[in-house]
């Protein structure tokens, strides 16, 4: 229970000793749910303090009425609050007048609750179309995760919740043929027209239009079997006491009639539902404080690091005309022989790339970030510079081992440029790095 509630511009205080979920709401509207314990700090002796998401502050001005009800329905606060010196009514939209809410990542989006059925019909014919498509892969498909927790949970998506997910369990046990797997069901998503991106080795992401034209995600996880455990990727590890406990055998499977937003599709039964829907072990993370040991002990690698983001180079359409090249590429244009060309690993937003290749040095830019790499590309074919922009994410060893390949074979004198990058990846991103240099670069061939 939550008691001795204040509210303020920098966030909440209150007294709590259960964790305990809490819906936040404006004018009757919810806009944020946080766990009571798990997602605040101590403050003092006896009370917790919890900050506003970054992503809400822009929105806190004005008037509302300011309610937070408990995940069983209990309202513990409900009271007008002001937040600045205005006397608007306070919103919390977009630029198109579109309501938002504070998703399970900090997010300011569209969630569920504020979408009308109709305009969800895009995400239900991906979800319908995936699970149809994993089947005839030979694959017994489940909606998991928050997908699944609002079926079974709520009879529709969660409110709170922005994306779709689907899982399903490997016959494999190998780590090498799971990713194998996944990479082929990759492949038959995209021949279906879809657009992907892969979280891990394990797992990958399809990218759906919205009826309103913003692209939601359905997220595919897969699983296999290890050390008596269900590992379904990222985030559950739950005891299996054999392998036909699996749903699709043995009779455990079923479709069931759970609506989703008026249809009908797969629920996964038995102990999986049960872990899956946090009524049992293997409590989906999202709702809990990290992957398991066990799961990062045995799937290390091809559960795969978080996906490289777009976010911080979203801008790159606003750099001004000219930016001067960083003093080491200057350094390598003037130390290497004239007809070396040059692969810049991590080259972000392209500006030493740039440079290079206006200086008539061939070069070749590798980044994770596609939203740089297609601005850039448009740029260099726009103003002739002998340049190619491509897309490569140090976090995946398929990228790091195809481009190594393909860079190995072309002729010529070669030498890598690689600022500010060893200091801002992960290790294995470095592992990776000089697995990628010493498949590219011959001897006396040199790294900058």
């Amino acid at each position: 229970m939550l008691k001795d509630i204040h509210v303020d511009d920098d966030g909440l205080r209150f007294a709590a000793t259960d964790d305990v979920l809490c819906n936040l709401s404006f004018d009757g509207r919810r806009i944020w749910s946080f766990w009571s314990v798990r997602d605040s700090s101590s403050f003092g002796a006896s009370e917790r303090t919890i900050a506003w998401p970054e992503r809400l502050t822009l929105h806190l001005v004005g008037v509302t009425q300011l309610s937070i009800a408990l995940g069983d329905g209990t309202t513990v606060f409900d009271k007008e609050v002001r937040f600045g010196d205005d006397d608007r009514r306070l919103t919390v939209v977009g630029r198109d007048g579109a309501p938002l809410g504070i998703d399970m990542y900090g997010k300011l989006v569209k969630t569920f609750e504020t979408k009308e059925a109709a305009e969800l019909t895009p995400l239900l014919d991906a979800l319908e179309t995936v699970l149809g498509l994993l089947q005839e892969q030979g694959l017994e498909a489940f909606p998991a995760y928050g997908t699944l927790l609002g079926a079974v949970r709520e009879g529709t998506f969660l409110g709170h919740d922005n994306d779709a997910d689907v899982g399903y369990v490997s016959e494999h046990s190998h780590p090498i043929d799971v990713i194998r797997e996944s990479h082929r069901v990759q492949r038959a998503v995209e021949r279906r027209g879809y657009a992907t991106s892969r979280h891990s080795g394990g797992a990958f992401k399809i990218d759906v239009p919205d009826a309103d034209g913003s692209i939601r995600g359905l997220d595919v996880f897969g699983g296999f079997f290890s050390e008596g455990h269900l590992a379904l990727l990222g985030e559950i590890w739950a005891p299996y006491r054999t392998r036909v406990d699996l749903p699709a055998r043995h009779g455990h499977a079923r479709r069931s009639s759970t609506a989703r937003a008026g249809r009908s599709g797969a629920a996964a039964g038995g102990d999986l539902r049960a872990g899956l829907a946090g009524a049992g072990p293997g409590v989906p993370l999202r709702e809990g404080p990290g992957r398991p040991a066990p799961v990062r002990r045995v799937v290390p690698r091809h559960a795969g690091e978080p996906r490289a983001r777009d976010h911080r180079y979203g801008l790159a359409r606003l750099l001004p005309p000219y930016q001067p090249p960083h003093d080491i590429s200057r350094h390598l244009h003037e130390r290497e022989d004239p007809d070396t060309w040059v692969l810049d690993v991590g080259c972000g937003r392209g500006r030493d790339v740039r440079w290079l290749a206006k200086q008539g040095r061939p070069a070749v830019g590798l980044d994770y970030s596609g939203v740089a790499m297609d601005f850039i590309k448009a740029k260099a074919a726009e103003q002739g510079w002998p340049a190619e922009l491509r897309t490569m994410n140090l976090l995946e060893l398929r990228h790091v081992l195809s481009w190594g390949a393909l860079l190995q074979a072309r002729p010529g004198r070669r030498t890598v440029l690689a600022r500010h990058l060893i200091d801002s990846t992960s290790p294995y991103g470095v592992d990776n790095f000089w697995r990628l240099v010493s498949m590219v670069l011959e001897s006396g061939e040199r790294v900058h």
